[in-house]
C-alpha cells in the first residue's frame, strides 16, 4: 500500500487538496447561512420546529441520491458536490446554534438587559460568546460529515479522495481503496481534533480564534483551486475502472506518455459532461449509443494499446454440466449482434431511455428468436440460472436477452442480479457462486482478470481469435469457467472528444492528443 501511495504521491496530493477545498467551501457556506438561521429560530421559536425538521429531512436523504438530484439542476463537477455538502452541514450548525443560544441561563440574559443592553448587544456580547462552545461542536460535526460525504464527489467529477476509493472498488484493488480511505479518515480526525482544541481555549484566546476562524476556512476553501492552477489546458474524465487498468489510463501513460489533468467520473454522466463542455476528453466504449447522441468522435489508437473486446457470455462449467441446454441456447446469439446493431441498442437505452427489457424483446423479435416462455411455476421445478451484469446499459440489455432466451428455449427459471459494479465485483460474484453467468469481453478477460504477462499479451493482442483462444483456455484451467461463442460485436475501449473540438484542434489520434496536451 505504501509503495502504491508513493508512486501516486502527486495524484494523492492533488486529491487531498481538492478534498479539503470541497469540505471547507461547503462548510463556509453552511456557517454563513446556518448560524443566522439558528439565531433566527432562537428568537422566533414558533418556526424552530419547521426549520429543524426540514434540515433533518435533508440529512436523511442518501448522499448518492442527493448528488443525483443535483445533477439536473447544476450539472456535474464542483457545484452539485458543494451544494450537497452544504445541505448535509446545515442541520448540526443550525441545531447547535439554536441549542447554544436557548441554553444560556435566563438570569444572565436578564442581567444583560438590566445593564441597558439592547437585544442585539445581548446577542453579540453575551449569548453568542457563551453559546460558542456548543456552536463549535456543531461545526465539528459538520466538518467530519463533509469529509466523509466528500468522497462521493468523485462520482460526479468533482475530484477528491473518492477517486482512489471508487477506482479500487471497481478493480478490487485494496491498495487503491486504502490510498483514498486512510487520508480521508486522517483528515476527519485531524480537523475534529483541531476544532476540539479551539473549544477548550480560555475566553481571551477563544475570541481571537473566533475572529481568525473565517479566514482559516477561506484559505482552506481555496485549496480546491490549487490542482487546477498547476495542471494542463485539457480536462479528461475517466471512469474509476479505466483509471486503474493496464489497457486504460495506466497504459496511456506508459505507451503514449499521456499526462493530462484527469477527474474520475461515473459512466452515467460522463458522455453528457463532454457534450456540455465540462470535459474535453473521456474514456468510453466504441459501440456506445451516446457517441451518436452527443456527436462525439473516437481518437484513433495509433499505438494499439486497446485489445479486441469481443463480447461473449461466460458460464460456470458445473452449471453447463448440469444444464447443457444453456450453452446451446446462448450460442444462438453467436455472430448475431454486429457493432452497428449494438450501437443502436445502446442508443435506445442510453439516450432514448427505453427499458432494457423492451429493447431486448424487440431485438429478439426482429431476429426471429423470440419465444414465449412457459409459466414461472412450471420453469421453477427444473431449476434456475442466476444471471449477473455490470452497471451500464449494454450489460443490462445483454442480460435481459440471455434471460429471455433461457426462459423461452429451456424449462429453467432465471434470477437476475444486475448492476454488480465493476469487472472484479461481477467476476468475484461468479467465482464465489453468487451468479452463474454474465456477459464479459475478451480484452477485459486478458488484461484485467487473467492479468497476462506482457510477452503473452504482445503475442495475441493483435488477433481477435488468438485473444479469444487464450482467455478461453486459461479461464477453463484456472477458474473452471467457459467462454461461449462471441456474440459478434467488438466493444473496445476508446478515447473520445467532441467532434467540433477535435476538428478545431486538429486531434485525430491519441498521439496528437498527447502532443497537444504538452504544448505550453
Amino acid at each position: 500500500m505504501w509503495s502504491f501511495m508513493s508512486q501516486q504521491s502527486s495524484k494523492l496530493l492533488e486529491q487531498t487538496l481538492t478534498h479539503i477545498g470541497l469540505t471547507f467551501i461547503s462548510l463556509m457556506i453552511a456557517v454563513v447561512i446556518g448560524l443566522p438561521l439558528g439565531v433566527l429560530i432562537s428568537r422566533k421559536r414558533k418556526i424552530a420546529g419547521a426549520v429543524l425538521g426540514l434540515a433533518g429531512v435533508l440529512q436523511t436523504i442518501p448522499s448518492i441520491a442527493l448528488l443525483g438530484f443535483m445533477i439536473p439542476l447544476l450539472g456535474i463537477g464542483a457545484k452539485p458536490a458543494i451544494a450537497a455538502l452544504f445541505l448535509y452541514s446545515l442541520l448540526p450548525i443550525i441545531r447547535n446554534t439554536y441549542t447554544g443560544i436557548t441554553g444560556v441561563d435566563a438570569a444572565i440574559k436578564e442581567a444583560a438587559k438590566g445593564m441597558g443592553m439592547s437585544g442585539t448587544q445581548s446577542l453579540f456580547k453575551v449569548e453568542l460568546p457563551l453559546a460558542m462552545p456548543v456552536i463549535f461542536a456543531g461545526i465539528r460535526t459538520a466538518t467530519v460529515i463533509n469529509v466523509g460525504v466528500a468522497t462521493l464527489a468523485a462520482y460526479i467529477a468533482a475530484g477528491g479522495l473518492g477517486e482512489f476509493i471508487f477506482g479500487g472498488i471497481a478493480l478490487n484493488n485494496t491498495n487503491m481503496i486504502l490510498a483514498g480511505a486512510i487520508p480521508a479518515a486522517l483528515l476527519a480526525i485531524i480537523f475534529d481534533f483541531l476544532l476540539s482544541k479551539v473549544q477548550t481555549l480560555n475566553m481571551r484566546k477563544l475570541r481571537l480564534a473566533y475572529v481568525t476562524f473565517p479566514f482559516i476556512i477561506l484559505i482552506l476553501s481555496s485549496f480546491y483551486l490549487l490542482p487546477v492552477a498547476y495542471n494542463g489546458k485539457l480536462l479528461a474524465g475517466f471512469t474509476p475502472e479505466f483509471m486503474g487498468r493496464a489497457d486504460g489510463y495506466l497504459g496511456l501513460r506508459k505507451q503514449y506518455g499521456l499526462n493530462i489533468r484527469t477527474v474520475v467520473i461515473s459512466d452515467a454522466v460522463m458522455y453528457k459532461a463532454a457534450y456540455e463542455k465540462k470535459l474535453d476528453v473521456i474514456s468510453g466504449y466504441s459501440t456506445d449509443g451516446r457517441l451518436k447522441a452527443f456527436d462525439l468522435v473516437i481518437l484513433r489508437d495509433d499505438k494499439g494499446i486497446f485489445p479486441p473486446y469481443y463480447a461473449a457470455p461466460i458460464v460456470r462449467e458445473e452449471v453447463l454440466e448440469k444444464y447443457p441446454e444453456v450453452e446451446t441456447t446462448l450460442n444462438m446469439l453467436s455472430g448475431m449482434i454486429t457493432d452497428s446493431i449494438m450501437t443502436d441498442l445502446n442508443y435506445r437505452a442510453d439516450y432514448l431511455k427505453q427499458a432494457p427489457e423492451r429493447i431486448a424483446k424487440d431485438f429478439l423479435v426482429a431476429q426471429g428468436l423470440w419465444k414465449e416462455p412457459r409459466s414461472d411455476s412450471y420453469r421453477s421445478k427444473k431449476g434456475s440460472i442466476r444471471i449477473g451484469s455490470k452497471i451500464f446499459g449494454e450489460q443490462y440489455i445483454l442480460s435481459n436477452i440471455y434471460s429471455m432466451l433461457i426462459k423461452g428455449y429451456t424449462d429453467l427459471d432465471v434470477v437476475t442480479k444486475t448492476g454488480l459494479g465493476g469487472t472484479k465485483i461481477c467476476f468475484d460474484a461468479m467465482t464465489n457462486d453468487q451468479i452463474d453467468l454474465y456477459p464479459e469481453y475478451t480484452g477485459t478477460g486478458l488484461l484485467v482478470l487473467l492479468q497476462a504477462k506482457e510477452e503473452e499479451i504482445n503475442r495475441v493482442i493483435n488477433n481477435e481469435d488468438s485473444v479469444f483462444s487464450f482467455v478461453s483456455n486459461n479461464f477453463h484451467g484456472r477458474y473452471h469457467i467457459k467462454w461461449l461463442k462471441p456474440i459478434g460485436f467488438n466493444n473496445a475501449y476508446a478515447l473520445m472528444m467532441r467532434r467540433q473540438q477535435a476538428n478545431d484542434l486538429g486531434i485525430n489520434t491519441i498521439t496528437e492528443l498527447k502532443n497537444y496536451s504538452e504544448k505550453k
